[in-house]
């Protein structure tokens, strides 16, 4: 299945408690079709000491969100659908369906 969100791909949340959120894509997880977004829908967890983390206590993350809730941000800052056409080579590239520029 092909999907409109990549890793490192910058989207803005659509739906939900971090609405109107700008943020750059962590990672994408295709199984459940989810991403983790930077400083998105952050929740607390806790942790036991460790030695990476040796006092422990609460820590806030990225928690994920449906890809259905997002959506992608162009060069120019504007949130725009994503269209597959070939470039010039032959190769499949995304585009933004609002300007029509080819997404990198």
């Amino acid at each position: 299945m092909k999907y409109h969100i990549k890793k490192g791909d910058t989207v803005k949340v659509t739906t939900g408690e971090s609405r109107g959120h700008q943020g750059r894509v962590l990672s994408v997880d295709t199984k459940n079709y989810r991403a983790f977004v930077e400083g998105a829908n952050m929740v607390s967890k806790h942790s036991k000491p460790s030695s990476k983390n040796t006092q422990g206590g609460i820590v806030k993350k990225e928690s994920s969100i449906h890809l259905s809730n997002l959506v992608l941000v162009d060069a120019k800052g504007n949130a725009t659908r994503v269209g597959r056409k070939k470039d010039k080579e032959g190769n499949l590239v995304r585009f933004s369906k609002k300007t029509g520029e080819f997404i990198k």
